[in-house]
């Protein structure tokens, strides 16, 4: 893996830097993200961690889907020297961290009030504006046909009505819109009302020597060797106290710092918010990780009023981040499973979108679907010692390729099993995405369309099959699915594969 950068950390002319974890393997769907999504510069990962630099306030920081946590970034360096060297010296180069930038990290706290200060006053300008709008259109009472008042009356007396109790009319109003939600408070916001609690607490300590703070810390390879991460995080911690004059809070501070340390790179940084991105409020009983299921769905290609069908939808996670961010498409979910189905269903539900997505009970390898009716299948095939699917992997796809329209593009995650069922009689694989630490997005080896794009109509150029004809002597022997991507992701205790096939034309021919 090549040197990484020196990275002060301080807020550039152009934005501020950033940096977020993700799960090994969707460090290129993080990178594609932050570049559409924030408009971000800068843009360089390392295993496990993407750095970018950005405008964007935190309220588009938030809709980030394939990062595990946001931090704001202090400081980002080579790797602390801990060969040949004594403890003490090792202690000297902890602490340098700190004393030899102090500016770096002024910077940065003053970024990090900045952000937070802003998010609360757009917070509380978004409740007045609420608040106003309510004021000014209360709901409309239904006229019946007896009823004798007119509409211009009806309208009147409820202006008059909320002149008089406006108070108990909103708070009346904030109940039932509670109780259609089906008090469905998440953990995220509660978090959100403490966090903006100390985003208080941090303004008002414009003498940065009145902040609080605590030490995250995260120690591997030689450096975990000498000392733990409980060590690190006291010497760093002392260090700020004697530089800063800032006070320890280990239970409730207005300020966490984070630090990692390994054989590859030094990172600081702030958190930036509480609950990681990855908890998503909307998904009321977690299946597959929310991150992996986007990767899946991002990958896909969703355009608006496209047929989108995940066949083994279990509790729906991939529809339900599809749905969230791509809304305008008709989404099917199938499953042969009672309570897969029971659970999805509470899914959509608490996510509101139970209008958004159909959900069916039938067999994967069975589908009361027309052939060639659906634009896009993504599916997470289950594996595992629950599931053992041996041969039927290929039945599936059969099945998938099937309903699938000409020009159409299927998106699995397959165990690294199931990966190598498909791969049978191919004279090679699709080479993977490599890993590494570089300024470029990640090699990710595609059977592209000329000039890099995937075709995306129903119908598909002679040009395109000619240049997908390598691929084709590759697949699997069902004929008409083509292999574009590839990415090995991990599952944490596990490994998967991230793949895209797409039809190339109908199965009679």
């Amino acid at each position: 893996m090549a040197a990484v950068p020196t990275d002060s950390g301080s807020r550039p002319a152009a934005g501020a830097r950033f940096f977020c974890t993700a799960g090994r393997g969707l460090e290129p769907f993080l990178m594609r993200e932050v570049r559409a999504r924030l408009a971000a510069t800068q843009v360089e990962y390392i295993s496990g961690k993407v750095f970018f630099t950005t405008c964007s306030d935190l309220n588009m920081l938030k809709k980030l889907k394939s990062a595990e946590r946001l931090f704001l970034l202090i400081k980002k360096q080579f790797p602390l020297n801990v060969s040949s060297v004594s403890k003490g010296k090792i202690l000297s180069e902890i602490q340098r961290l700190i004393n030899d930038d102090p500016e770096s990290w002024l910077n940065a706290i003053s970024t990090w009030k900045n952000l937070l200060e802003l998010d609360a006053k757009k917070d509380k300008l978004f409740q007045r504006a609420a608040l106003f709008q309510r004021a000014a259109n209360p709901p409309k009472r239904k006229v019946e046909e007896n009823d004798i008042i007119s509409a211009k009356k009806l309208k009147t007396k409820q202006l008059q009505e909320l002149q008089e109790s406006g108070e108990c009319l909103l708070e009346k109003q904030t109940e039932e819109e509670t109780q259609e939600q089906g008090d469905f408070l998440t953990e995220r916001e509660k978090s959100q009302e403490a966090f903006q609690n100390d985003v208080v607490k941090a303004a008002d300590a414009k003498n940065q020597n009145d902040l609080t703070f605590r030490v995250s810390c995260r120690c591997s390879g030689a450096i975990a060797k000498t000392f733990t991460a409980q060590e690190v995080g006291r010497i760093t911690g002392i260090a700020l106290m004697k530089q800063f004059g800032w006070k320890a809070d280990l239970r409730n501070p207005n300020l966490e710092i984070f630090i990692h340390l390994n054989d590859i790179y030094s990172v600081v940084g702030i958190p930036v918010f509480r609950i990681p991105l990855a908890s998503r409020a909307y998904i009321k009983t977690a299946g597959l990780r929310s991150t992996i299921a986007w990767a899946l769905a991002s990958l896909a290609e969703i355009q608006a009023g496209a047929f989108v069908l995940d066949p083994m939808c279990g509790l729906g996670t991939i529809l339900l981040e599809a749905a969230k961010e791509w809304p305008d498409v008709y989404y099917v979910g199938a499953d042969v499973s009672d309570s897969q189905l029971l659970g999805a269903y509470d899914n959509l539900k608490a996510a509101g979108l139970k209008n958004k997505i159909e959900l069916l009970q039938v067999s994967v390898i069975d589908l009361p679907l027309p052939s060639e009716s659906v634009d896009v299948i993504i599916s997470d095939i289950p594996f595992g010692k629950k599931f053992k699917l041996g041969e039927d992997i290929k039945s599936i796809l059969q099945e998938m390729e099937r309903v699938l329209h000409v020009g159409g593009a299927i998106v699995l995650l397959l165990s690294e099993e199931h990966h190598r069922r498909l791969k049978d009689g191919e004279q090679s694989s699709i080479p993977l995405n490599s890993e590494g630490s570089h300024t470029g997005e990640p090699s990710i080896k595609k059977c592209l369309k000329p000039g890099g794009k995937t075709g995306t109509s129903e119908t598909v150029s002679s040009s395109f099959e000619a240049s997908s004809q390598e691929c084709l002597d590759k697949t699997p022997p069902f004929g008409s699915l083509v292999p574009v991507e590839c990415h090995k992701v991990s599952l944490g205790r596990t490994d998967a594969f991230i793949c895209k096939y797409r039809k190339l034309h109908s199965l009679g021919l």
